[in-house]
């Protein structure tokens, strides 16, 4: 029986996980407010915090760092890859500390905490989908402007995970299914899956696609060009809008979905509004989604935290339905699409790909 360690962090929580074999035996979700992480400059930063976090809710709960036999490691915004289990290797832990995107978005933190604990305890560390998984048709990095071409950074784990649970629910297997996936969490992610790859996403970090808890999505260009020549915005605050300081904590100065549900239910008109634009955004992008695969959809699949929410998801619902049912997964299953990637290593079942 083998032991792992689960790393999950993201940009509002971290989740942690020890699985045996194919069992979870505890998993445990920090959940971290804005207060917590604005302390920090940079997400990078806060890398000793979170591994702080992760080392005392492990020891209150009878496990310690080294009881295990590797650690499975969400992946960060680094170069693009095929989908498959990774290595952490020197070459991906110097492109988490240096790339100017890897630094956008919490999963770069798993590979960091994960090459800590490898090199003082010589457990190993692998990365499973990371969120740079690229399978976009060549027609979908087309941007409109020469010199900027569309790329994939998406919820691929969790995408990936529940698009296969969905399709086999639809007596389907995964690489014969139409499905559109739209994940809502810290961020929204939103891919056309068709036939085992997905061939358009709109990129959950970077300025595109639906405004989510923390991130701005796509922008009026004019109008970031005019919130940087009339408020003197420089490159890190416009950074900070797309990755952290957008979407609701931009409108409401909160981060949590939770949040703004008792916002609305108190009658905030500010709330209010925003919560069903948010809603209204998501569907705008589900029926883009549909455009790609041509309307031959089998179902649109919500998953992610905020998938919990019976209202937010009607609202949702309501504008798509008419494309394809409407299937809902909330949560992740981040868990064990990690685990079992890291499983299939130590069981000799695949070697892992090297990140180059």
């Amino acid at each position: 029986m083998y032991k792992i360690l689960v790393l999950n962090p993201g940009s509002t929580s971290t989740k942690i996980a020890v699985c045996e074999d194919n069992e979870i035996v505890y998993d445990e979700t920090i959940r971290h407010s804005v207060e917590d992480l604005h302390r920090f400059n940079s997400i990078p930063e806060q890398k000793e915090y979170r591994y702080q976090v992760i080392e005392k809710l492990l020891n209150d709960n009878g496990y310690k760092y080294d009881d295990f036999d590797a650690y499975a490691c969400r992946g960060g915004i680094i170069k693009p890859m095929a989908s498959g289990t990774y290595e952490v290797n020197e070459k991906m832990v110097n492109d988490l500390k240096t790339m100017e995107s890897a630094a956008m978005h919490a999963s770069c933190l798993a590979g960091l905490i994960g090459n800590d604990l490898e090199e003082k305890y010589h457990i190993p560390a692998y990365v499973v989908d990371p969120v740079v998984v690229d399978e976009l048709q060549d027609i979908a990095r087309v941007s409109g402007v020469a010199e900027i071409e569309r790329t994939s950074t998406w919820h691929a784990l969790n995408q990936k995970a529940i698009a296969r649970i969905a399709a086999k629910d639809l007596n389907k297997t995964y690489e014969t299914a139409n499905l559109i996936v739209a994940h809502m969490g810290g961020g929204v992610s939103v891919a056309a899956h068709h036939n085992g790859k997905t061939i358009d996403c709109n990129n959950a970090i970077l300025g595109e696609g639906p405004m989510s808890p923390e991130r701005c999505g796509a922008l009026p260009a004019m109008g970031v060009a005019q919130l940087i020549y009339d408020f003197n915005k420089n490159e890190q605050d416009i950074k900070d809008y797309c990755s952290k300081n957008g979407g609701m904590v931009s409108y409401l100065g909160i981060n949590d979905m939770r949040d703004c549900e008792k916002l609305v239910k108190e009658g905030n008109k500010k709330a209010i509004l925003f919560y069903q634009a948010m809603a209204y955004q998501i569907a705008k992008e589900i029926g883009a989604m549909a455009a790609v695969l041509k309307g031959k959809v089998d179902a649109i699949v919500l998953t992610g935290g905020i998938a919990y929410s019976d209202d937010f998801t009607k609202l949702i619902t309501e504008y798509v339905n008419f494309i394809a049912p409407v299937k809902k997964y909330p949560g992740e299953d981040e868990v064990s699409a990690l685990a079992q990637g890291v499983l299939r290593v130590l069981n000799k079942e695949i070697e892992p790909k090297i990140y180059q």
